[in-house]
C-alpha cells in the first residue's frame, strides 16, 4: 500500500467539496472494501478522506417508506424493528451478507458500491481486465470463471456484483438520495447500477465528487410475503453462486404482485422484470414459477466455467417462489 493523506471530513458539504478538490481522492467509511483494494494495489488513492464523523447514521420510518442514512451499518439495519417487521427480505439478505464482525463496519452506502470480488479485477500483475484497464480486455472470459456473471455479461467483461442487500433493495425499488456539488439528487437503484457489456470501467451512474447520503426503501403492503435465498458452497461468509429475493401478494393462490431479483448472476443486481410480468395475474404454481424462471435467464451470456450457473439460478428461483408462496409442489 502506498502512502496517502488522510483527511477527516466534518460536514456533508466538506466531504463533497474535498472531493471535488482532488479527482484522485477516495472516501473512507467502514473500509471493508476499500482497504482491501488498496492493499492489493487496485486502488492507490493519494487521498482518504474520512466521513465517518458525518450526520448521516440513523433509520427513520416516515409514512410508507424506511430512510436509512449511508453511514448505518449492515448489523444496525437487520436490527431494526421495522426491517424485522416489514422487511424480512432485507433483514435475510443483510444476515447472510457477511460476517458478524463485517457487518458491524460495513456500511449500507459502502455495500452499495462494494467493489467486484472478480479474482483478475483484484490482481494488478494480471493485464487484461477492462474495469482496470478500460480497452485491455477480460482474462476472465479465458480463464476460470466460476464465480462470475452471466447476466449483463459480454466478451468485454464477466465480473459479478457481490452485494446481497443492493439484491433485495432492487426488487423494493429503493432510492438513493446522493449530495454532489451542485446540489442533491434521487436516483432509483434499478438505474443506479450499470451493466458490464456498457462500461466495465464504470459501475454506476455516481460522479466523482457526489456522496450516497442515505437510501429510501419503500415499504411493502402489509399483506405482502417476502424472502432472501442464497446458494453458496458454504453455509457462512461465502458470495453467492445464485441468490433471488421474492416479494408477492397473492390472493386465493392467485398472485396480485410480485417483485424479483437475482444475485451471485448479473454484472449488477439484476431486476427480473420478464419474471415479475409473467408472475403477475398468475396462479401461484410450480409450473408458473418453472416459467417465470426460464424467461429470467433466457439472455444468459454464459463461458465454459460459467455455464452451470444458468440452471442453478432458474433453481433458486424456483425454490423461493415456492417458499414465499407456501407452494412445494
Amino acid at each position: 500500500m502506498r502512502a496517502f493523506d488522510y483527511v477527516r471530513a466534518t460536514d456533508t458539504r466538506e466531504a463533497v467539496r474535498l472531493l471535488a478538490d482532488d479527482p484522485e481522492a477516495s472516501c473512507l467509511a467502514g473500509g471493508t472494501t476499500q482497504l482491501d483494494l488498496m492493499k492489493d494495489g487496485v486502488l492507490q488513492p493519494p487521498r482518504l478522506i474520512d466521513i465517518t464523523r458525518l450526520p448521516l447514521h440513523g433509520i427513520e420510518r416516515r409514512d410508507e417508506s424506511l430512510h436509512v442514512g449511508a453511514l448505518v451499518t449492515m448489523e444496525e439495519l437487520a436490527a431494526d424493528t421495522t426491517v424485522a417487521e416489514r422487511l424480512p427480505m432485507v433483514r435475510e439478505s443483510l444476515l447472510l451478507g457477511a460476517s458478524v464482525q463485517l457487518r458491524n463496519m460495513a456500511t449500507i452506502g459502502g455495500n452499495l458500491l462494494q467493489r467486484t470480488r472478480c479474482r483478475y479485477f483484484r490482481d494488478p500483475t494480471v493485464p487484461e481486465c477492462n474495469k482496470r484497464a478500460p480497452g485491455s480486455g477480460c482474462a476472465a472470459v479465458q480463464g476460470a470463471a466460476r464465480m462470475h456473471a452471466v447476466l449483463g455479461a459480454s466478451e468485454r467483461c464477466i465480473a459479478l456484483h457481490a452485494s446481497d442487500l443492493a439484491v433485495a433493495l432492487v426488487a423494493l425499488d429503493a432510492l438513493v438520495h446522493i449530495q454532489g456539488p451542485t446540489g442533491s439528487r434521487t436516483v432509483p437503484l434499478t438505474e443506479f447500477y450499470l451493466t458490464a457489456d456498457v462500461s466495465p470501467e464504470r459501475e454506476t451512474v455516481l460522479e466523482h465528487a457526489e456522496l450516497i447520503t442515505g437510501v429510501e426503501i419503500p415499504l411493502p403492503p402489509p399483506a405482502a410475503r417476502s424472502g432472501y435465498l442464497k446458494v453458496r458452497d458454504r453455509t457462512s461468509y461465502e458470495f453467492a453462486l445464485a441468490s433471488a429475493a421474492v416479494q408477492l401478494v397473492l390472493d386465493d393462490g392467485t398472485i396480485l404482485e410480485a417483485r424479483v431479483a437475482l444475485g451471485g448472476v448479473g454484472t449488477k443486481p439484476w431486476r427480473a422484470h420478464a419474471a415479475e410480468h409473467l408472475l403477475t395475474g398468475a396462479p401461484a404454481t410450480t409450473a408458473t414459477f418453472t416459467e417465470a424462471a426460464e424467461a429470467t435467464m433466457q439472455d444468459a451470456w454464459t463461458v465454459p466455467g460459467t455455464a452451470f450457473k444458468v440452471p442453478l439460478a432458474r433453481r433458486t428461483l424456483v425454490r423461493e417462489l415456492q417458499t414465499v408462496s407456501g407452494v412445494t409442489a
